[in-house]
């Protein structure tokens, strides 16, 4: 099978849509040697700020002189991006053997894209052998593909109110969702999470008898830093690569991961690997600016909160611009009319877009939510077409890109096959 005979495989399991459950997923690992029990990994879940997390504890991890496995998603514009080794992307030559020695089992047991790949990782990460893993869950957490690892640790970076054709919107069930990637007598870490959902994650950590550390119980946040206090370590973040507050937040969760896990408190390899997220992890579309005169801006906020977190940064730099325009993308499960609704007054034009996909929300829907809250909008088919305009304009102006990373990825994908 050729790389584009299995890209193309692969990405037509798509067709099976979200799987909920362990069995599939199971019987696919142990048909595979089940790799996922000689991992060393760290297990993370959240509404927001995941990927981020992710990306800050197995950079740092890194430059303490660790082989670390990093498994995210989605991807933005490589397949690839979603598995790699210290930074770098799994091998085109691996992906392809993987679907040629799977390609029987696929076509009778229909494993779901999502599955597959993470399949794949554990077994790249196996074979590479690597000394940590992190995992970031795609959805949920109780039933999500990455749940048949016993990690080292879990995480929970925040919840909100996501997915609700799947999670509902009930924020006591989307922790209990969440927090079962909990495991008995592994430690457990928490983000700052509404009351209602930490009590929920509180009491099954109780139940499963797992230390649990919450973030909130070891920092202390200023006007512009926060800082991380552990017995007699104490941590001060003041900047990282990736821009906005809550990206403190993401980073000191992280450090006090590691420093509970590994005991490392060593603030010069913390620095570094902090410093080197972005190099590290290749996290992208986390407020990226894609070009500064005039100033184009990518930022994957897909949610409320994280939108919340987009306007917060925003207001920061808006000022700087004599006028501002904001091309949106989201996906259909979403609050769209809160997401509308909290980016309508930082803008004075919106554009609303879609992409082929079947989580996407329409622009026609996007312009159905646009009319029932009083928004004017405006609707563009070629997204690309409107960036390369915007790039020959005024340099005072502002374009942001945001929402969906689908969205993101596509219009980047397409960027890059234009230059």
């Amino acid at each position: 099978m050729e790389l584009k005979q299995a890209l193309d495989k692969l990405f037509s399991l798509h067709q099976f849509g979200i799987k909920l459950g362990l069995d599939n997923i199971k019987k696919l690992l142990e048909q595979i040697g089940n790799p996922e029990r000689n991992l060393k990994a760290i297990h993370i879940a959240g509404s927001n700020g995941k990927g981020s997390t992710a990306s800050f504890t197995a950079s740092i991890l890194q430059e303490a002189g660790y082989k670390v496995g990093l498994y995210t998603s989605p991807h933005l514009v490589r397949f690839n991006e979603r598995i790699r080794i210290n930074g770098v992307m799994i091998p085109d030559s691996y992906v392809r053997d993987f679907m040629t020695e799977l390609k029987n089992y696929i076509d009778e047991y229909s494993p779901t894209f999502f599955e597959l790949t993470t399949a794949m990782a554990y077994k790249y990460f196996k074979e590479s052998g690597i000394d940590y893993a992190v995992i970031e869950t795609g959805l949920g957490g109780r039933l999500d593909a990455t749940n048949t690892i016993d990690p080292l640790a879990s995480v929970i970076t925040t919840i909100s109110k996501e997915h609700t054709n799947i999670l509902t919107d009930d924020i006591r069930t989307i922790a209990y969702e969440k927090g079962e990637i909990i495991k008995e007598n592994r430690k457990s870490f928490i983000g700052v999470l509404p009351e209602e959902a930490e009590t929920v994650i509180v009491d099954k950590a109780g139940r499963s008898e797992s230390q649990l550390f919450k973030l909130s119980e070891f920092l202390e946040k200023n006007i512009d830093f926060v800082k991380l206090s552990v017995e007699e370590f104490d941590y001060k973040i003041y900047h990282t690569p990736l821009p906005g507050f809550h990206q403190f937040n993401n980073a000191a969760l992280a450090v006090l991961v590691l420093n509970k896990v590994f005991g490392l408190k060593d603030i010069s390899v913390i620095n570094k690997g902090i410093d080197k997220v972005i190099i590290n992890s290749g996290i992208q579309g986390r407020f990226e600016t894609y070009n500064e005169e005039p100033r184009i801006i990518f930022d994957a906020a897909h949610n409320e909160e994280g939108i919340e977190s987009f306007v917060s940064e925003f207001a920061k730099i808006k000022n700087q611009f004599a006028r501002k325009t904001i091309i949106f993308g989201a996906m259909k499960d979403k609050n769209l009319e809160s997401m509308m609704i909290k980016i309508a007054g930082e803008f004075d034009e919106i554009f609303v877009t879609e992409i082929d996909y079947e989580r996407a929300a329409t622009i026609n829907e996007l312009k159905i939510i646009a009319n029932k809250i009083n928004i004017q909008i405006k609707e563009t088919s070629a997204p690309v077409d409107m960036i390369q305009s915007f790039k020959k304009g005024e340099n005072n102006h502002c374009l942001v890109i945001l929402g969906s990373i689908y969205l993101l990825g596509k219009i980047k994908e397409d960027l890059e096959i234009l230059f």
